[in-house]
């Protein structure tokens, strides 16, 4: 043990640790001592118990002490050696095949062997392949672990023997002194609070042999709670303090004309649904403050979430100032291009382009009117974060689709108008509903409004679930509804992982489709096709000179095409609900009855019978969510890889709700009563890892 070893030191302190291990332990986060300790188990071994033979499952992770009754190399496809084991409750048999003469020879007839590992359905009886082993004393009592056995997430090189070593020295200094408590008596709002974090630390690194093996493994112990309550306020407190930086900064007023408005809500084609009205509403009421609007829009597919854009658009425009939509996918940003256009340049407002495929030409003309003012209303992709682009005077910006851009680039708009003293109001939409308990946390900087009500005149779709060996039934349904002058989806969602694959799997779904139904006009759309065939296909589609679309998931946010009515979704059980509800709003745009058809391959799991029974049942895109966030977890639904949401290392958003439930409390608690402690807290969890300051 390294003496007066400190918490704050960098890894390198500790025995063992030289430049090679130091660098693979930065790799997964760990730079500082303290570091380890919040490096915690991913699961746990249980080796404090042996379990006979006669007893165990299945897929069971276990210890288990046997007797060699026969021991034979098997010649197949693989050579493996095979050991029979017996404890007078049952037997079962060891399966290796990588082995050595001298393994061979320990396990031969008659030795007593102690082995841990996984169980799997073998030829004839239940199998361990490689478990790990030790040959004991045939007479007499050997004593099994004392706690359980943690594991530990590690990348290449890093064993868990040698985590585990470093644990018990970075352990051996911990007590209150060197790791102090930040949350008083006042913070701690739920019972699981109340435990001390050291205790806590020391019990999940070192569950003592009269632990609930259970709850630890089932992650629902009470001091994992607790290091899930101190993580769920660091991430709720820094969320804060991004946003409490946010409101320092100065916007710009943006009281529009009135007639403005007036003149572009009597040029639409429909009325605004009472929702739309009040959530332009609460928009508006931001926009004319000096602070930053920071506001989220939810709303389903379908609900109208462009109009509620547009109008504060034109608000920001009419008081002067110019305005940015930024939407994930060119394809997407034509659309609103679309769109805009039709709407705004009746009133006089200049809409420009801003996407990566233009000419240098072309680039160099809107990087001038941009700075200009000369565009008022910018519409693209990407392509606006780039250094060189600056507006003359940027009022507004919204964001369609949020979940596909991080925090760090939604921010990064801010800071693109000559006038830095200003910064543009934000406005951000979703067509992924968020249940609430995962938009408090995952969108703690920013106010919500929820768009609640579809137009009127959409027909609801109806969704029918069926397997694919009834393929020929789905193909003769496809070319009734095109005979009806309909026109149809057809999606082959991800069968391989590789795009190449993907592709070819669509092509040889278009072939079929064409030998099957010879006078419908068919096309195909994926995602390794450059983006103006992409777009000439969608628009043929939409002008109503493709009946049959054959489209990989590139369709999910995509254009809008009254007239098609139906969507066949090959292998719908690989997708989640929300990509699938996302695909699914892509028909039942008009007043045509609309039917969506989810194919599936048998067998269906038992989670993947819960995802497309929930489809069935209900149009109701929040009711959806709230499902695939309990069947497959935040990350998924938020497509975590890019949320900017930090990856939790304890908490857990769905298991833990009735702790998200109580983080605001908490942290305006915390940040009355001990606001100086608030740097220690974030630095604590989230360390090097986020420094939402530089955002």
């Amino acid at each position: 043990m390294v003496d007066n070893l400190v918490l704050s030191q960098s890894v390198t302190a500790l025995k063992g640790v030289g430049s090679k291990v130091a660098e693979r332990l930065h790799k997964i986060g760990i730079q500082q001592v303290q570091d380890l300790l919040f490096h915690l188990p991913l699961r746990y071994q249980d080796r404090t118990r042996l379990h006979p033979l006669g007893s165990v499952r299945l897929h069971q992770e276990c210890l288990i002490e046997g007797t060699v009754k026969l021991s034979q190399i098997k010649f197949g496809r693989r050579r493996s050696l095979l050991c029979h084991i017996e404890d007078g409750t049952g037997s079962l048999v060891l399966r290796f095949f990588h082995f050595s003469k001298t393994q061979q020879q320990q396990l031969s007839q008659g030795a007593r062997v102690r082995c841990f590992g996984e169980l799997r359905n073998g030829p004839s009886s239940l199998e361990m392949v490689h478990p790990e082993y030790k040959i004991i004393a045939v007479e007499g009592f050997v004593p099994v672990e004392t706690e359980l056995t943690p594991i530990y997430p590690t990348t290449e090189g890093l064993h868990q023997l040698s985590l585990r070593k470093l644990l018990k020295q970075a352990l051996a200094c911990l007590d209150n002194s060197s790791l102090p408590e930040l949350l008083s008596e006042n913070n701690r709002l739920h019972p699981v609070a109340h435990y001390s974090l050291t205790d806590a630390l020391r019990y999940v690194h070192q569950p003592p042999p009269d632990v609930d093996v259970q709850q630890l493994l089932e992650r629902t112990h009470p001091t994992q709670r607790r290091l899930a309550y101190e993580e769920l306020l660091a991430h709720q407190v820094s969320m804060r303090q991004l946003r409490q930086r946010t409101l320092q900064h100065k916007s710009p007023v943006l009281k529009g004309v009135d007639e403005h408005s007036q003149q572009f809500l009597q040029q639409l084609p429909f009325p605004l649904t009472n929702a739309q009205q009040r959530v332009i509403d609460e928009i508006l009421l931001d926009i004319t403050q000096n602070q930053p609007m920071q506001r989220l829009v939810q709303g389903d597919v379908g609900s109208g979430k462009t109009v509620v854009a547009a109008m504060a658009v034109v608000s920001a425009v009419s008081a002067g100032y110019q305005a940015v939509m930024m939407a994930p996918t060119e394809l997407l940003a034509e659309q609103h291009l679309r769109t805009f256009k039709a709407w705004l340049e009746p009133l006089g407002i200049s809409v420009g382009w801003c996407v990566g495929k233009q000419t240098a030409a072309e680039r160099k003309q809107t990087l001038a009117d941009l700075d200009s003012g000369e565009i008022r209303v910018a519409v693209g992709t990407h392509a606006l974060f780039q250094d060189e682009v600056v507006f003359n005077n940027l009022g507004l910006v919204v964001i369609d689709e949020q979940h596909r851009f991080g925090v760090h680039q939604r921010l990064a708009l801010r800071d693109k108008g000559k006038n830095l003293e200003l910064v543009p109001h934000q406005l951000v939409m979703t067509a992924t509903p968020i249940p609430r308990t995962l938009a408090m946390t995952a969108y703690a900087d920013l106010n919500v409004s929820v768009i609640d009500e579809l137009p009127p005149g959409r027909s609801p779709v109806t969704t029918v679930v069926i397997p694919d060996s009834r393929r020929d039934d789905i193909v003769a349904r496809v070319a009734v509804a095109c005979q009806e002058k309909r026109q149809v989806y057809w999606v082959c969602t991800l069968i391989e992982e590789s795009e190449h694959l993907q592709c070819q799997a669509a092509e040889d779904s278009t072939i079929e489709l064409q030998q099957a139904l010879p006078d419908l006009r068919i096309a195909l759309v994926h995602g390794r096709m450059k983006g103006h065939e992409k777009e000439a296909i969608m628009q043929a589609f939409k002008a109503g000179d493709i009946d049959l679309l054959v489209a990989t998931t590139v369709i999910e946010v995509g254009v809008d095409v009254p007239n098609a009515s139906l969507m066949v979704i090959e292998n719908s059980e690989r997708l989640g609900l929300a990509q699938l509800h996302q695909l699914r709003g892509r028909v039942g745009r008009g007043s045509i009855q609309s039917h969506c058809v989810l194919m599936y391959h048998s067998p269906l799991s038992e989670k993947g019978q819960a995802r497309l029974k929930c489809l069935r049942e209900t149009n109701d895109g929040f009711v959806i969510a709230q499902r695939d966030l309990e069947l497959r977890g935040p990350g998924e639904l938020l497509g975590t890889r890019q949320t900017g949401l930090p990856q939790f290392r304890v908490a857990d958003l769905v298991e833990d709700q009735d702790l998200v439930a109580v983080m605001q409390q908490a942290a305006d608690s915390f940040l009355q009563s001990t606001p100086e402690r608030a740097e220690d807290l974030i630095t604590r969890w989230f360390g090097h890892r986020i420094d939402f300051g530089q955002v």
